[in-house]
This record gives C-alpha cells, structure tokens and sequence, in this order.
C-alpha cells in the first residue's frame, strides 16, 4: 500500500471524480472540465475552508477531527466502509513492528461448529481473505481448502487466478471486486502490514482485473448479501450469506451459506453426499496446530 499521505490523495480525489454534481444538487453546466466534484465544491459542503481541504486532498494534512471526517465523507457521499477507510486514514494507529504476524488460528470449538452445519457451507476468513478453515460443504461448493496447504488459502487468490472460479460465480467480476474491496478496507486498518503489501504487490504483477479494481479505491466490508454459483455438479445454485465478527478475535469473520430456496436446499444436500464419496480419505488441514494443552489455558487463541 502506498504511504499514508498519498493514500489519503488517491482516495479522495478518486470518490470526488465519482460524486456527480447532480447528486448533491448542483447544476452541471456544458464544458464542466471535471468528472465529478472540484474541490471549493466539497470544501463548501463540508463546511471547510477550501484551503483546508485541497491541503489535505494533497496528502499535506494527515489527520482530521471526527467532525471533519464525518461532514467530508457526507459530501462526498461515503458508505459507512469507506468512510471508517477515511477514518483509519486520517486517524491512523500507531506504527506497529513491520515483522509478519503469526498465523492465526480458529479454536477447536468453532471448528467443530463448522464440521456440524452438514446443509450450510461455512468458513473462516482471516485477515487477508485466508480460509482459515472450511467444513466440507464449502470445500465441495468452491475448492477443496482444507486439501491445500496453509499458504495457499487465499480466497482472493483463488477467484483471481483460477479459471474454475471464473466459472463457478455467474457474477464473477462482482464478487471478485467486492473482495478487492474487502482487502482495501483490511489494508486501511492495517497500513503497515508486510503480509498485505506483499499480497497487493503480487496480485498487481499477475492480474489485469485486480489491477484496475485496486486502482478505483472501492471498500468493502463484510455483512451479508447473495451470491450464484453454476456449479459443475448440482447445476445453478442461489445461496445467502451472513459473516459474522467473532467475539474476542475481530480479525476472523465466520461465513455461514445457506440454500435460498428449498430447490437450493435440496442441491447442496446431494453436493454434500457427492463430496462424500469423491474427497480424499484423508483431510490435511493444514494448519498450524498449537498445544492442546496451551489452547486450554488461553481460550481466545
């Protein structure tokens, strides 16, 4: 990710060029020579000076008041992701050591929670999009996680360079961005983390489409919502999703699908027997397993 200063420029000035005049009751006159706002614009509606505001859409301020973050992500018509993305910007966390965290673990109790939901797929996403663990109804849905090692989870990896994703989601290019926007949000939480830097770096050398999604500045955060699958099995497949934050570890995100219809119902119990009978025998999870003993003593491991 880019430093501070001039992610706080990019990111302005790409959600200024996408507020049209029209959207907050401006005229837009022939030979207007901006895509969207100019800047003594948002400065008005925010109630700023406008030097105040071109000093800090020019990465020459670097933090703001609440008040001030709030009335410019109210101009520029923010969602409430990207406005915590400004926040996290504008209020930064203090600097932590740039050495790569260690690998994040999802309790033994959740995971027994996700091998019992047998009609809804179920994973857990770490903080840079890892499927931390997956029961075996989501491995039959999109790809066998839990056969692969610990280093190659990532879902957004997945959906960016494996053409069987690009076939599996009939809303690909829509799912894939949301989860680009997913990472921006996790990178202005984390802005000094080494992990997300390297991740952002390679899937820039290597996709077309991540590239031009990053570029935009898009933030997303996880809630709920649909997804369609064409699944090679069972055919289309509608599911629902909720994610939910885990208490005592926010950085891990619990999905739970779910079929939409009784007909999507039906087509997930006869992928989950399918998956029975072709999965391999033995499940590599593949992931770091601490001292059962130690995971006793601390319950929020």
């Amino acid at each position: 990710m880019a430093n501070n200063a001039e992610e706080i420029k990019k990111f302005l000035r790409a959600r200024r060029d996408a507020v049209r005049p029209s959207q907050v009751g401006l005229a837009n006159h022939p030979g207007r020579r901006v895509p969207g706002l100019r800047r003594e614009e948002v400065a008005q509606l925010a109630g700023v000076s406008v030097d105040y505001y071109t000093r800090l859409e020019q990465g020459r301020l670097t933090s703001a008041s609440e008040g001030v973050i709030l009335s410019i992500a109210e101009a520029l018509h923010l969602t409430q992701a990207e406005t915590q993305y400004l926040r996290d910007l504008l209020r930064p966390q203090p600097r932590r050591s740039a050495q790569p965290s260690a690998p994040q673990l999802v309790r033994p109790e959740l995971l027994r929670m996700l091998n019992g939901l047998n009609d809804q797929p179920a994973f857990v996403l770490g903080r840079r999009n890892e499927v931390l663990a997956s029961n075996d109804l989501l491995d039959a849905l999109l790809t066998p996680f839990n056969h692969r090692p610990a280093d190659e989870r990532n879902l957004l990896r997945w959906m960016l360079l494996d053409p069987a994703a690009r076939s599996l989601y009939l809303d690909w290019a829509q799912v894939a961005s949301e989860v680009v926007g997913v990472l921006r949000a996790e990178a202005g939480r984390n802005p000094h983390d080494p992990q997300i830097a390297e991740l952002v770096a390679e899937l820039r050398s290597v996709s077309r489409e991540f590239r031009i999604w990053w570029a935009e500045r898009t933030v997303v955060e996880r809630t709920w919502g649909s997804k369609r699958f064409n699944h090679p099995v069972v055919g289309c497949l509608d599911i629902t999703y909720e994610a939910l934050t885990l208490p005592g570890d926010p950085d891990q995100i619990l999905f739970v699908y779910a079929g939409k219809t009784d007909d999507d119902l039906e087509k997930l119990r006869i992928l989950a027997s399918w998956y029975a009978r072709s999965a391999p025998a033995a499940k590599d999870t593949a992931q770091p397993q601490p001292d059962r003993a130690s995971e006793q003593d601390s319950p929020h491991t």
